[in-house]
Order: structure tokens, then C-alpha cells, then sequence
């Protein structure tokens, strides 16, 4: 069965989050990725977390299905080999500081003159224009700035991080939106191609919901708020019995109901004053309370297998290993046997969005530094004693 981007090539001039995960999730869906990776060192997620043998495992995630070719973008030499790859490439998906690339002579115009059609991915952390686009940027900063990190928390504590690169994630999946977007349009409106830039902070913003209408219209700025979904009750952490929390989602009108009717308070579910969500929130203390008197004298299992059974929406907090046993995981192949490079069984995350006629998949494992730099070159006119050459010079 093809796959969906099957003949679309990409070259990866990023590196660590942003820009490889984006031509990460390209790669699974058929696309052939070509990882452009400083010679010797590479790139520096392979350092990054928990290392096996000198390699990150988190490598064998991010970079499956791709070639890695080692290159100085700062040499002459690496630089034409760029222009070279580019009169036969798709997307490029690089994320350095604006103006990085435009001081190699690799920017849009200069690529754009030698291929027309080139779709351009470009994440930074303030985007390609704009007061602050020369200052560097990182997930946490665009989360910060974005409004997320503000919200992150218990209210009068310091603010926290998500726990993951959240910030980066995002911005990857917005850029692979416009990928698509571009290539749609490249492919039905006129064969052109375009620039797609994505801004860490505007990533994360794009996701803050109401935050900046409510600011508008009521003067509020919202605040941490815990466990809690400010706005909409009830829907919070409970703790139960054996110390563990339960996540209940009771805020529809109608399982309000029928939550109220499970823990024994049909004298909240029946009043008139909270049947929709604007009369339940100013309640919330009350109905929080109810719940919690509820959960408290039960175990978390017994607490999720009543409020299963009445179709309320209810769940555990997962940690990793409850991740790896849970059989819904496995069922949805959302666990995968995978290697590392050096052939050690590695459990690794399926593959999402799951489509029913071209599905994703791995088609090999995440390269090692360099393994691909001499098909690929050789691909493109350069033959063994200049790579040779190029190796002796630090260009390869």
C-alpha cells in the first residue's frame, strides 16, 4: 500500500525539536527526509536524555525513517551541495535564527531561484519578521510567551513547565500543517511553491482558547487554576481512597446528571439552578466538594468502574509504565517493536494520525551519523575522491 507523501522529498537543515519532528512525522507518512548533520558531532539531540552506548534513545524515535548526511553548511562545498539537493527537492524544514541561512547564501530567494516549486518550513522562536526575530528562542520561551506557562501551575506558586517541549511539538505540527497546505496548493493552484513561517510563541498562543477575547471583552486575566478547568464545572483531580486521583470530566448537562445521580446527590443533579455549565461554575466549590466527599471513601479502581459504567467521562493519571501495560495502547499499535541503531530491542510510539488507506509506518531505523552521506552525494554527482577529499577537509 503507498503511502500518502510517498515521492516527496525533504531535506532537514534542523535540529534537536521543532524542525525534526516535523520532518519526522512527514517521514512515517512516505516521504523520503534527507537530515543534513554537522560533520563529527551531529545533531545535538543525539546527546540529549537518557544515552545508550553514546546515543540518545530519544534518537531512535525522532529520527527513524531517515538519512543522515554530514555536511558543513559553512563551507563553500556543503553549501553547493545544499543548492544541488534543493533542484530536486520538495520541502526544506530548517530551524535556525533568521538570517542563518541567508548569511550561507542558502535563503529563500537565493533556493527559490533554483527551484521554483521548493516548499520552505522555517521555525524560529519569534517567526521570520517582527521587533524580536533576531533574538533566539527556545520552546520555554515561546511557552512562556505564548500565555501557556503563566497558566501552569497552582495559583500563588511559581509557574512550571509542562514537562515535556511542548513549545517545540507545537510548532512542528503547525509547520507540517502548512507543509500540507503548501503542497496542496503547489499541486492544484499553479505549481509554485512558498515560504511557511512558524513562531514558536504564535504555536503555543494559537492554543489558549479564550484567553484573549475574555481579556478583551471583560478586562479578565486568567489565572493558574491547578487541576481545575476555570470556567467549566465540574471538571477536576479527585482523590480517592488509596492516595491516587481521579480525572472526572462531569461538565455536559446531562452527565452532570447522571454523575450526581452515581455519588448519591440527586438533590444537585435535579436543581434547576445548575442544568448548564454557566449556573454549575458558580457553584463549583460546592460540586467539587460532593465529588470528592464521593471518591475519597473509594479506591481509584472502584471509583473508575462506577463512573465507567454510567458513561461518565473519568480516567487515571498514566504515568510511563502505566502506559506500556495498558492494553488500549497496544491494541491501537500506539507501542512499537523497534532497535536502536546498534540493533538493541527499544520499545517506541506508533504512529498518529492513523489513516485508513495510507497508514504511516517505519521503514528503518534512525540512521547513524553520517550513514547515508555517500549514497546521497554520489546521488548527485559527486564521486568518491571528492567525498574523500571533502572527508580529509572537515566538509563530510
Amino acid at each position: 500500500m503507498e503511502q500518502a507523501l510517498k515521492g516527496i522529498r525533504v531535506i532537514e537543515l534542523g535540529q534537536l525539536i521543532a524542525g525534526p519532528f516535523a520532518a519526522k512525522m512527514l517521514a512515517e507518512f512516505g516521504a523520503e527526509v534527507i537530515k543534513i548533520e554537522s560533520p563529527g558531532v551531529g545533531d545535538p539531540l543525539r546527546k540529549w536524555r537518557m544515552m545508550h552506548h553514546d546515543t540518545s534513545v530519544w534518537w531512535a524515535a525522532q529520527s527513524r525513517n531517515k538519512q543522515s548526511v554530514t555536511l558543513d553548511l559553512r563551507s563553500p562545498e556543503g553549501q553547493e551541495v545544499v543548492r544541488r539537493l534543493v533542484a530536486s527537492t520538495d520541502v526544506m524544514i530548517e530551524n535556525f535564527r533568521p538570517g542563518t541561512l541567508e548569511g550561507w547564501g542558502l535563503g529563500w530567494e537565493d533556493l527559490k531561484a533554483i527551484n521554483p516549486r521548493l516548499i520552505m518550513l522555517r521555525v524560529s522562536g519569534y517567526g521570520q519578521t517582527g521587533p524580536y526575530r533576531d533574538r533566539p528562542g527556545f520552546g520555554v520561551i515561546g511557552e512562556a510567551m505564548g500565555g501557556l506557562r503563566h497558566l501552569s501551575g497552582e495559583p500563588g506558586r511559581t509557574p512550571v513547565r509542562v514537562g515535556v517541549s511542548i513549545g517545540d511539538s507545537l510548532s512542528a505540527l503547525h509547520g507540517v500543517i502548512g507543509v500540507l497546505l503548501a503542497l496542496a496548493h503547489r499541486e492544484r493552484n499553479g505549481g509554485q511553491g512558498q515560504v511557511i513561517d512558524v513562531a514558536l510563541y504564535e504555536s503555543v498562543f494559537n492554543m489558549m482558547e479564550s484567553l484573549v477575547p475574555e481579556f478583551s471583552v471583560f478586562g479578565t486575566v486568567r489565572q493558574p487554576a491547578g487541576s481545575s478547568l476555570p470556567g467549566i464545572a465540574p471538571s477536576n483531580a479527585y482523590r480517592c481512597r488509596d492516595g491516587k486521583y481521579a480525572l472526572i470530566a462531569g461538565n455536559g448537562d446531562s452527565i452532570f446528571r447522571r454523575l450526581m445521580s452515581v455519588i448519591g446527590r440527586d438533590d444537585l443533579g435535579d436543581n434547576p439552578v445548575l442544568a448548564q455549565n454557566d449556573g454549575r461554575v458558580k457553584h463549583a466549590n460546592e460540586i467539587d466538594a460532593a465529588i470528592q466527599e464521593w471518591t475519597q471513601a473509594r479506591p481509584l479502581d472502584e471509583v473508575l468502574s462506577y463512573l465507567h459504567e454510567a458513561c461518565i467521562p473519568a480516567g487515571k493519571i498514566y504515568d510511563v509504565s502505566d502506559i506500556v501495560e495498558d492494553p488500549h495502547y497496544q491494541a491501537r499499535d500506539m507501542l512499537l517493536d523497534g532497535q536502536l541503531s546498534d540493533g538493541t530491542p527499544a520499545t517506541l510510539p506508533g504512529i498518529v494520525p492513523k489513516l485508513s488507506g495510507t497508514p504511516g509506518k517505519v521503514r528503518r531505523r534512525a540512521p547513524t551519523l553520517g550513514q547515508d552521506t555517500d549514497e546521497v552525494l554520489e546521488s548527485i554527482g559527486i564521486d568518491a575522491a571528492t567525498r574523500i577529499e571533502w572527508r580529509a577537509r572537515g566538509v563530510l
